[in-house]
């Protein structure tokens, strides 16, 4: 059976919704990263290494969700911020990229209200897609 994931993302945690079928699973991942406080002037070397550390945390975080989103036959994206755009070329550099049917800019939302996004879009194609695969040169040409 096919496998698509809807996933919310940003730099805290990761929720993960699997969706078979008319079935759904869910799956946190949290970064385990403390907030990021960049600062204006001029950059000390604690600086560098609290920014080193951070990209370490990150790319763990990062390395753990796409274990798990590795199979997906098709990856929905969602989140607030950056994130989404770093997962998506950590997904390039495993050639995974080819998977990733939607990114979208989301707000937080709740298991139900993600669950329900995520198997709504692929239980029920978008709209624009319905259009794009109709011949709409041809259509109504059995009217006359």
């Amino acid at each position: 059976m096919k496998t698509g994931v809807g996933l919310w993302i940003d730099h805290k945690k990761a929720v993960i919704v699997f969706v078979a079928g008319k079935d759904a699973e869910i799956k946190r991942i949290s970064s385990n990263i403390e907030k990021h406080h960049r600062q204006s002037g001029v950059a000390t070397p604690a600086d560098d290494v609290r920014q080193r550390e951070f990209m370490g945390h990150l790319n763990s975080f990062y390395d753990e969700v796409v274990s798990r989103i590795r199979d997906a036959e098709s990856i929905l994206i969602l989140g607030p911020g950056e994130a989404k755009g770093e997962l998506k070329k950590r997904l390039e550099k495993d050639n995974l990229s080819r998977r990733i049917i939607r990114i979208e800019t989301s707000d937080k939302m709740t298991d139900p209200q993600l669950v329900a996004f995520v198997r709504g879009h692929f239980l029920n194609p978008p709209v624009a897609a319905v259009r794009d695969n109709l011949d709409w040169d041809n259509a109504g040409a059995d009217e006359n």
